[in-house]
């Protein structure tokens, strides 16, 4: 896969770090309680062996499920919060991705509660289970 074939409905990701910098490009899909993460796994994503490095998987699930809070948070009325700061993240590994592959998270569950949020999410490389994960999120205050 090459990034000129980045699947329909994904655009360069509209949020920018120092820390996410070095993945670029990425690109993400905003629905209403998701927001989905993917990028086109060249050899600076991986390990010496070719396979995608668990650290990537975890830190883009960890950005996927705390922007899915936000989205779900601004889906119920609430407004956006100040900021979410991850309490638990927990990464399970169900298998590996290589160099060209489509790497994009799934967060399917968001629980949006007053000042703590839940999410759920699968990594997929070309649609295929590599990672589920999940996390609890304070949810900080505005101003």
């Amino acid at each position: 896969m090459t990034e000129s074939s980045v699947p329909e409905g994904y655009s360069p990701h509209f949020r920018k770090s120092r820390f996410t910098d070095p993945w670029e490009p990425l690109f993400s899909k905003t629905l209403a309680r998701e927001v989905s993460i993917g990028l086109v796994l060249s050899e600076a994503h991986c390990n010496s062996r070719g396979l995608v490095h668990g650290g990537l998987i975890a830190s883009l699930a960890d950005n996927a499920m705390g922007l899915s809070c936000v989205a779900a948070l601004q889906e119920d009325g609430r407004g956006a919060p100040g900021g979410l700061v991850t309490i638990t993240l927990n990464t399970d590994y169900l298998g590996s991705a290589r160099i060209g592959q489509w790497l994009a998270t799934d967060t399917h569950f968001v629980k949006a509660g007053g000042s703590i949020c839940f999410a759920d999410c699968l990594v997929r490389a070309d649609g295929v289970p590599v990672a589920r994960a999940s996390a609890t999120f304070k949810v900080l205050q505005a101003g």
